[in-house]
């Protein structure tokens, strides 16, 4: 079935290019690819994606670079752009994010989880961070209940405070994006209230003693995500 979304991939490596562009469009997907930081952002102007997925290691323009071009235009200042990266390092991590990007997509890649990311992305990108009030989400054995203020692991209240319900909603209303240490501080408690450094990382380890584990992520040194 033929989807509106146009994906831009960008990557030096032709195989990855291939292979990447190939699983795009048998999901219905409008795909380009460009080869290279000068050749991306030429073609993220004429065909205006609305994700692209980035390869932060290149010769010539890396990665960043072309995120930091691309969003200094206008007409890209609400494009998701995803970084390919085999790097784990906090340090390449919090210079990709801080250059405007989205989230990260880790090599090697494995076709049927990089096609779920996608996915995910572009739901994310779509729905926006709001959530209707009297709306369930469910995410395997986790259920949000918005309208009743309540969380549940395998239909069992876990009984949240406010500040952690609220953090849940948070992070659970785009799954797969890194939020930020002070994006958080901000929606949370608001940038009027003045909070300990820890206090985000207190509530985290609350919620995980809660719902588990395996929800919640952290991103070292740049802030946390959730993902099931």
């Amino acid at each position: 079935m033929a989807k509106n979304e146009k994906i831009l991939v960008v990557d030096d490596e032709e195989d990855i290019l291939e292979v990447l562009k190939y699983n795009l469009e048998k999901e219905g997907y409008q795909v380009k690819t460009a080869a290279d930081g000068m050749a991306a952002i030429a073609v993220a102007e004429e065909f205006e994606p609305h994700l692209i997925v980035l390869d932060i290691m290149m010769p010539g323009m890396d990665g960043i670079e072309v995120c930091q071009k691309l969003r200094s235009m206008p007409k890209f200042e609400s494009t998701i752009i995803a970084f390919l990266t085999a790097r784990n390092e906090a340090f390449t991590q919090i210079t990709a994010l801080d250059s405007g990007g989205d989230d990260f997509i880790n090599k090697p890649i494995k076709p049927n989880v990089f096609k779920s990311r996608i996915s995910a992305l572009l739901r994310r990108h779509g729905s926006g961070s709001d959530i209707s009030k009297n709306e369930i989400l469910q995410f395997g054995d986790l259920e949000i209940d918005y309208e009743q203020f309540r969380v549940s692991v395998k239909k069992v209240d876990t009984g949240l405070a406010k500040k952690e319900f609220e953090l849940i909603s948070l992070l659970a209303s785009k799954p797969g994006k890194v939020f930020k240490r002070n994006e958080i501080l901000a929606k949370i408690w608001g940038n009027d209230v003045i909070v300990g450094d820890r206090t985000i990382d207190v509530h985290i380890r609350k919620l995980r003693e809660k719902i588990g584990d395996s929800y919640i992520h952290t991103m070292k040194g740049v802030g946390y995500k959730f993902d099931f």
